[in-house]
This record gives structure tokens, C-alpha cells and sequence, in this order.
């Protein structure tokens, strides 16, 4: 299992829920987490990451303490996984 935090313009997508369990087989990859994630809830995919397989600019993925590069990044059993989304204004 591994645990993902999920940014509160997300929570929508997730039935309000900011932690949520998702079952990947191991090893697995951040791009197995978020197609998981998105069979459970579809669109959230499509908010994180681009067309062109990248994780959109104004997002930031964490596992563990680490900020991931891609969607190729390992993730281990038991980790966590945290999405920050960018904060603006003027």
C-alpha cells in the first residue's frame, strides 16, 4: 500500500478525502500510483500530469522526502507519495 496526500483542489476528484490508500503491486512507479489513483477517480490523472507525460509545472510530487523527476520515479511499498499543488497571487 502506499499513501498519497492529496492537495485540497483535488479533493473534489476524491470524495473530500486528503490521504488515501492506494494498492500497487511492487516495485512500482509514480505513473502505476497515479493510474491507480485514477481508475478509482477518473480526471485526477489528467490534473497532474501533461500531454506530453510530464508532471505539469505548477505541480510538485514528493515520495518519501525526494521530489520526483517523472512518473518514472520508484515508489516502495509503505511509501508516501504527497502532491503540492503551486500557490499564487499578487
Amino acid at each position: 500500500m502506499v499513501r498519497v496526500r492529496l492537495p485540497t483542489h483535488l479533493h473534489q476528484y476524491s470524495g473530500g478525502l486528503a490521504d488515501v490508500q492506494v494498492d500497487c503491486a511492487a516495485p512500482a512507479t509514480l505513473a502505476d500510483v497515479l493510474a491507480r489513483l485514477d481508475a478509482r477517480w477518473p480526471g485526477v490523472r489528467h490534473r497532474l500530469i501533461d500531454e506530453q507525460e510530464g508532471i505539469r509545472r505548477h505541480i510538485r510530487i514528493f515520495v518519501g522526502s525526494a521530489a520526483a523527476a517523472g512518473i518514472e520515479a520508484p515508489v516502495g511499498a509503505g511509501e508516501e507519495v504527497m502532491i503540492v499543488a503551486a500557490l499564487s497571487g499578487g
